[in-house]
């Protein structure tokens, strides 16, 4: 009986909430302000030609160009001249970019760029002022320019290459040889 009492009670106390629940909406917004007056003044300024636009200084924004540009250009000169960088082992790039035998390797290739280029743009200067007949040898003389080109390319990526082998047989680490001489000597790592 008591139990029965108890969901009678229970039931009617929801049923006095439910209503609550059921009547619940939500917050009321704030009222929009009343903007007539800020309309109205709008259409005087129409009338009259406008509001005054900001002055546009020619000069100072010609200024600001250039030093933008100026900046940029500078920019892009430093990043070119930085190439590429590396990455992992930054010691090891250092001993490959500080070796003489490197540096004179890359000297001695922008030489023969330049030499390089100098007479394909002698022979294309030729190839315009030449004949038909003319301008097949010609051609014939850049195809073997391009070869020679090519096969110094890559006699010159070859020695690079043998030198940094050389750089990293020098300074090679050799901590694991020197771990197993001392375990033969009877010390063990780490005592």
């Amino acid at each position: 009986m008591k139990i029965k009492t108890l969901l009678i009670a229970g039931a009617f106390a929801a049923s006095f909430m439910a209503p609550d629940y059921a009547m619940a909406q939500p917050k009321p917004k704030k009222p929009k302000p009343d903007l007539t007056d800020k309309k109205k003044d709008a259409k005087d300024d129409a009338k009259e030609g406008g509001k005054e636009k900001p002055k546009f200084d020619r000069e100072k924004m010609k200024e600001r160009l250039k030093a933008a540009f100026d900046k940029r250009k500078k920019d892009h000169r430093d990043k070119t001249r930085k190439g590429h960088k590396v990455k992992h082992g930054k010691a090891f790039g250092k001993l490959v970019r500080d070796d003489e035998k490197v540096k004179e390797l890359r000297d001695s290739f922008k030489e023969s760029s330049k030499a390089h280029h100098d007479q394909v743009k002698a022979l294309y200067k030729q190839l315009k002022d030449a004949s038909d007949e003319d301008k097949e040898g010609l051609r014939e003389q850049m195809k073997s320019l391009r070869t020679d080109w090519l096969e110094s390319m890559k006699g010159n990526r070859e020695e690079v290459r043998e030198r940094i082998k050389e750089i990293r047989e020098e300074f090679k680490n050799e901590r694991d040889d020197v771990i197993d001489a001392n375990e033969e000597d009877g010390v063990k790592p780490g005592e």
